[in-house]
């Protein structure tokens, strides 16, 4: 163990951003057409800082919009965004104290329809493909297999390759634990060719697009939300989970760089620190020899989900150091604990003991860890059959042989189970107990905090994620590869499941949750296309918020105290994301802040 172990902190300057943020400073204006008909709907987005901050709103229904809460006197960049209509771009704006700087824009109607398509999220290309597929068995795990860490019918995925380069993309896949059986593999480079071929994709994505009612806007209640995206890395970054510490700063972890980023969003522009996460003497791609890196990742311990413990100290799992790393904010110091088993550590959560409990994803387990005591414990998952026990304890051999010989073929075997169940989601009861998912297996599971005894039960959907508790004592899953979310109440056993409202239907593929305990709302990951989601579990009512950058995959969600939902854009490769920059996100559901400084619930 490494204890305060100190790393120098670096302090991004926030460009010309000097002056505090005013509420009144900003643009105000309309969006109209040729014909001087309002674009309703519209997103309108100011970027300034650097790093850069862009803030977007939607234009109401004559067209207006007002882009408020702005930096004084800052050369601010506007884009202007309507599916069906060219992007309107436009630099060197100027906000003024204390009023509204008038700023119209005219948005010409696009005349070709690839063009149009090329607008639309990824899930209506991903209709294409998930169309071709006859059986409900390869479409299962062709869309918990095919979108595991990117989207699936972004400009990047639906490019039209030669066969050898399928077989290098498979192969990949197979590596980062993304398997599918056989026979699903040898079709994949012909379903792909096919469903994304522009001469057949276009006009099936395209048809009626001129037809007013072709992707309208979204509803009025919607259209008072404002979303904030922080620039937070580079393009070798890759920005996957994120919290709102108690303090009001932003933390999140760059998987691909080993680094904390923290980020205040009370700063005009959003100041940045960044702590390089220790590696001692892990090497490049860590303890499991991933031989699957981007050539510009620098990945040695992999840090992948964190949280803060009742004193402020923030944990995280160091998913291919096989380590957890505690940072202490007071002084900006790390302390590291190597784990006594398993491999990969993935999700974690701290419970009312500062216990803290992960997912071990890599080996079929969960783990503890007491910081006072000292205390680990490992808990093996049950397997589902002896089949499955034996080549989970075979998984050290296959990861030391995978250096030398090429495994792709054999991790990518069993029915599109990938290598293994996957212990994946955890949140902790009111009461204390332990539920956990099991991704590729199909089920939740109830650990005993004080025994360790583990009861396993079978989801009536597939591939359940991330999940959390709400203030009644209900769990919420969401189901990956069934687009749907699912109550589940741990006294009765009885599982209560909500279809997902994106259009197309049956395209979502909702990869986290999160319920924020003073409403008992539910947001929801819109990962493959391009949003947030909102449940009210009073009303059962879904309420889906566009956001503005494509290729924008969402992982765990957050909330501030007034009630602010925060996300991380963690596509992988991050050069997929628009711009190439990974960002968190603020989503504020009723317009401008009243303040930009907050706290977590």
């Amino acid at each position: 163990m490494m204890n305060g172990l100190r790393f120098t902190k670096v302090l991004l300057l926030v460009g010309s951003v000097l002056g505090s943020v005013t509420h009144a400073a900003g643009f105000q204006g309309s969006v109209l057409d040729e014909a001087g008909e309002p674009i309703v709907g519209a997103m309108v987005t100011a970027r300034f800082s650097t790093p850069f901050q862009e803030r977007t709103v939607f234009t109401n229904d004559q067209g207006g919009f007002e882009l408020t809460g702005l930096p004084e006197s800052t050369d601010h960049l506007i884009r202007v965004r309507r599916i069906g209509w060219h992007d309107v771009r436009s630099g060197g704006h100027m906000t003024a104290a204390d009023e509204l700087t008038p700023l119209d824009f005219t948005m010409v109607r696009h005349t070709d329809p690839a063009l149009v398509a090329a607008q639309l999220p990824a899930n209506h290309w991903y209709e294409l493909l998930l169309n071709k597929l006859e059986s409900e068995h390869d479409r299962e795990q062709f869309v918990r297999q095919c979108t595991f860490c990117h989207q699936q019918g972004n400009p990047a995925t639906r490019l039209q390759r030669d066969p050898e380069e399928w077989s290098k993309i498979l192969a990949l896949m197979a590596r980062m634990g993304a398997g599918l059986d056989e026979d699903l593999r040898e079709r994949v480079p012909e379903l792909f060719n096919t469903a994304y071929d522009p001469a057949t994709a276009v006009p099936a994505l395209t048809e009626g697009w001129q037809d007013p009612d072709f992707a309208p806007p979204p509803s009025e209640n919607v259209r008072q939300a404002v979303v904030d995206e922080f620039q937070l890395g580079g393009r070798s970054s890759m920005q996957h989970d994120m919290i709102v510490h108690p303090s009001g700063d932003i933390y999140s972890v760059d998987m691909t760089t080993d680094t904390l980023f923290r980020l205040d969003p009370g700063v005009p522009g959003g100041s940045r620190e960044w702590f390089s996460i220790p590696r001692e003497d892990v090497p490049l791609g860590g303890v499991m020899g991933l031989a699957a890196l981007p050539s510009n990742s620098e990945m040695h311990v992999g840090p992948h989900s964190l949280q803060a413990d009742s004193k402020g100290a923030i944990w995280i799992t160091l998913a291919t150091g096989n380590r957890l790393a505690k940072f202490d904010p007071s002084d900006d110091s790390f302390t590291i604990e190597p784990l006594p088993g398993g491999i990969y550590p993935h999700t974690l959560r701290i419970d009312d003991r500062d216990r803290v409990w992960y997912t071990i994803a890599g080996s079929n387990h969960v783990g503890m860890y007491d910081p006072d005591s000292g205390q680990h414990e490992t808990i093996r998952v049950p397997a589902r059959s002896f089949g499955e026990a034996v080549m989970l304890r075979m998984i050290p051999a296959f990861i030391w042989l995978s250096q030398y010989i090429d495994l792709s073929g054999a991790l990518g075997a069993g029915g599109g189970e990938g290598v293994g169940p996957v212990p994946y989601g955890i949140d902790i009861a009111p009461n204390g107990d332990i539920w956990f998912s099991q991704l590729n297996a199909h089920r939740i599971g109830r650990i005993d905090p004080e025994t360790f005894e583990v009861a396993m039960i079978d989801t009536p959907f597939t591939a359940p994620r991330r999940m959390r508790f709400d203030s009644k004592g209900n769990l919420w899953i969401p189901g990956f590869s069934s687009n749907l979310i699912s109550k589940f109440n741990p006294e009765t056993l009885e599982f209560q499941s909500y279809t997902m409202p994106t259009e197309p239907l049956g395209t979502e593929t909702p990869y986290s949750l999160n319920v924020d305990r003073r409403t008992d709302t539910v947001w929801i990951c819109g990962t493959n296309s391009d949003t947030l989601i909102s449940f009210d579990t009073a009303s059962e009512v879904f309420t889906i918020y566009p956001l503005p950058t494509q290729v924008t995959y969402t992982r765990d969600i957050d909330f501030d105290s007034e009630g602010r939902v925060w996300t991380s854009n963690s596509n992988v490769p991050a050069w997929q994301i628009e711009t190439g920059i990974p960002r968190v996100l603020r989503l504020s559901p009723r317009g401008t802040p009243t303040s930009e400084v907050s706290g977590g619930q």
